[in-house]
């Protein structure tokens, strides 16, 4: 039975691929250079498919995929209800976080009880943030460059993901406060447990291994 994990393209894709070589598992193509979205394997039973990484979730949880690796940023927004999370692969690592530009009294605006106007794409974890803060905010959904909006005045205040705040600097934004660590999760279509389990749990298995032999940082 072929086991179909799904990935999607650039810094996840890259640190996946250690775990699959522990499993003895080499992607044949190149995802930067092949046109194809699926992908073989030098196991015939073991095949990648690349989609965005917001849509993982959905095609594991709908069987589009056995498996998938996706930010926990991305199965919060996006709903890991129903998934088997198995394990934290601890890989892609950041963290969101409040940023604001320059200048601008955060903490004084916070405990003025001001009402904030922040940009993200990730409104429900900035929705669950704030309320939990009891701190008043209009939220502001992009899709682009999150960093424009407070230079713009579009908004007092942004949440966005944060590697090493080199952007943020680069635009005059400060990063006042940190909501989460993030890291990428193995996830698993329940139904495909069950039925491909011979299959998967080797997969399972090798990526724990992986993690296992890695010093804890």
């Amino acid at each position: 039975m072929t086991v179909t994990l799904a990935l999607p393209k650039g810094r996840i894709f890259d640190e996946t691929m250690p775990f699959l070589v522990a499993a003895g598992i080499q992607v044949l193509e190149d995802p930067d250079t092949s046109r194809k979205l699926i992908l073989a394997t030098n196991q015939p039973q073991v095949r990648v498919v690349l989609v965005r990484a917001t849509d993982v979730p959905t095609y594991v949880n709908h069987g589009g995929a056995d498996m998938g690796v996706v930010g926990l940023d991305t199965l919060i927004e996006h709903g890991a209800e129903g998934l088997y999370q198995p394990l934290d692969l601890r890989i892609a690592r950041c963290r969101m976080s409040v940023a604001v530009r320059q200048g601008f009294d955060y903490l004084h605006a916070v405990k003025q009880g001001s009402r904030l106007r922040v940009a993200t794409k990730y409104t429900t974890i900035a929705r669950q943030f704030f309320a939990q803060k009891g701190v008043h905010v209009d939220l502001i959904k992009l899709y682009g460059s999150m960093e424009l909006a407070p230079l713009t005045g579009l908004a007092d205040a942004i949440v966005d993901l944060v590697s090493t705040g080199s952007t943020l600097r680069a635009n005059q934004l400060t990063e006042v406060e940190q909501i989460m660590d993030i890291s990428s999760r193995l996830v698993v279509n329940q139904a495909s447990l069950k039925l491909k389990l011979a299959n998967i749990r080797p997969l399972i298995d090798a990526f724990t291994q992986v993690i296992e032999a890695r010093p804890k940082t």
